[in-house]
């Protein structure tokens, strides 16, 4: 099955945190918060202004992103959990190194 959001909405897969910390701590699963980092996987076409043009999105499949704490409706699909979320609640995207090199 596929999924394909509607407008400036976009699917996306968290990534799961770290199970250490720096100094080597073991952080059990109740003491673990959802993470605010996830992986792009699906976008919509993007939003539509007042005059009725088509604003394309800032985000592409396989951007990592940041995101909200609370951001999102957490949904099941596939047997996976993914949040659905609008762009506007996508508070930047992570560029690796190799990618910073590129655009430069």
């Amino acid at each position: 099955m596929t999924f394909r959001p509607l407008h400036d909405r976009i699917l996306v897969r968290r990534i799961e945190a770290e199970e250490k910390t720096a100094g080597g701590i073991i952080i059990p699963d109740t003491a673990k918060e959802k993470p605010q980092e996830g992986e792009v996987i699906a976008i919509g076409p993007g939003a539509r202004d007042e005059s009725g043009k088509l604003t394309p999105l800032d985000v592409k499949v396989g951007d990592r992103i940041l995101f909200g704490k609370w951001s999102g409706t957490e949904i099941k699909l596939n047997s996976e959990d993914l949040l659905i979320m609008k762009e506007s609640d996508v508070m930047g995207v992570i560029e690796t190194e190799i990618q910073a090199r590129k655009a430069a």
